[in-house]
């Protein structure tokens, strides 16, 4: 099977030739120039012929124009801290402008797209990681600021939720000429150890739907759920074709996610107790079990989130290989 086919039968539960399998990171520094980032990103595919590329920018590539600032500082995930916040006051969420996806880091993002589409190689498909309007605005004031202001003035944070939608949507609609198979869809704050579902429901759920509505003609739309108690049920009911949590981590387990979602289940590895502190043997067990789980159908391989940027290389190949391995075995 070429890797579409492949992906394609494991989303509607036909059989495959083996199990798709995928890792992503994050690349601190090169993530703050486009050809960098885009340079990183087919060097990582090149080492270990991923069934698909996830395109993985800071997070605050689509917040900078409008004003924070973050910094590397180091760390196992690769993640940038966040050093100014732009939402102080309630109020802030008026003065948020609609940005132009051509111009700024959302510019130099699409650059980036451009640039991988140009180096790529021939049938590997390749999503745009695309933050929830709510998991952009919690990275423009803080969770405990977003949180307060959202049980102050709910009617602000709203108008703020807007703007940060319609630039969300129109830069996926500039990112759709430029080839993506789909978009990665992060949601952070589906999940009640944060919110109840009723919350999300009002605050989330309307302007999740209207960005991924912008990406309706793409085939290939994963939904990540971060962190742990995810409200897995009522993302389940989104329009995408798989869907990506710390299945190690949290509830449901895999085999509890195929059952109460249609497509595509994603993962089977912890990021942290997996791929960054075992061994080989311990990545190839854990891929022998998620395949159990599922029965090889309707599953693709990778880990609940961001592979580490420290983690051992022995790990990423043996979960490479293992699926080869996998399909070998009678």
């Amino acid at each position: 099977m070429t890797k579409l086919e492949r992906l394609k039968a494991a989303i509607a539960g036909e059989a495959v030739d083996r199990v798709p399998v995928a890792l992503w990171r994050h690349f601190p520094g090169d993530d703050q120039r486009a050809e960098d980032l885009a340079a990183a990103t087919l060097w990582f595919q090149s080492q270990y012929d991923w069934d698909f590329i996830k395109v993985s920018p800071a997070s605050s590539f689509c917040l900078v124009d409008w004003g924070v600032v973050d910094e590397w500082v180091g760390g196992d995930e690769g993640t940038r801290k966040y050093t100014r916040r732009v939402i102080l006051e309630p109020e802030d969420w008026l003065r948020l402008p609609t940005l132009d996806p051509t111009t700024g880091r959302l510019g130099e993002q699409l650059r980036c797209l451009e640039k991988i589409r140009t180096g790529v190689p021939q049938g590997v498909p390749w999503i745009q990681t695309i933050f929830s309007p709510l998991a952009q605005a919690r990275n423009l004031a803080g969770v405990d600021r977003l949180l307060e202001h959202l049980r102050l003035r709910p009617d602000l944070v709203h108008a703020g939720l807007e703007t940060i939608s319609r630039t969300t949507v129109r830069f996926i609609e500039a990112c759709l000429p430029l080839g993506i198979a789909g978009i990665y869809y992060a949601m952070q704050l589906a999940s009640t150890s944060q919110l109840t579902e009723a919350e999300y429901g009002q605050l989330g759920e309307p302007y999740d739907r209207r960005v991924l509505a912008a990406a309706h003609e793409c085939w290939f739309t994963m939904l990540h759920l971060h962190g742990p108690d995810v409200m897995f049920d009522l993302a389940a009911r989104y329009p995408v074709q798989a869907m990506n949590w710390h299945d190690r981590e949290t509830v449901p387990s895999l085999k509890e996610g195929k059952e109460r979602f249609a497509g595509a289940v994603c993962g089977g590895l912890a990021r942290w107790d997996d791929l960054l502190r075992a061994d080989p043997g311990r990545v190839r067990e854990r891929v022998a079990e998620a395949i159990a789980q599922t029965g090889g159908r309707r599953l693709i391989l990778a880990s609940g989130c961001v592979a580490p940027v420290t983690a051992p290389l022995s790990n990423l190949r043996a979960l490479r290989e293992a699926v080869d391995v996998a399909a070998e075995t009678p």
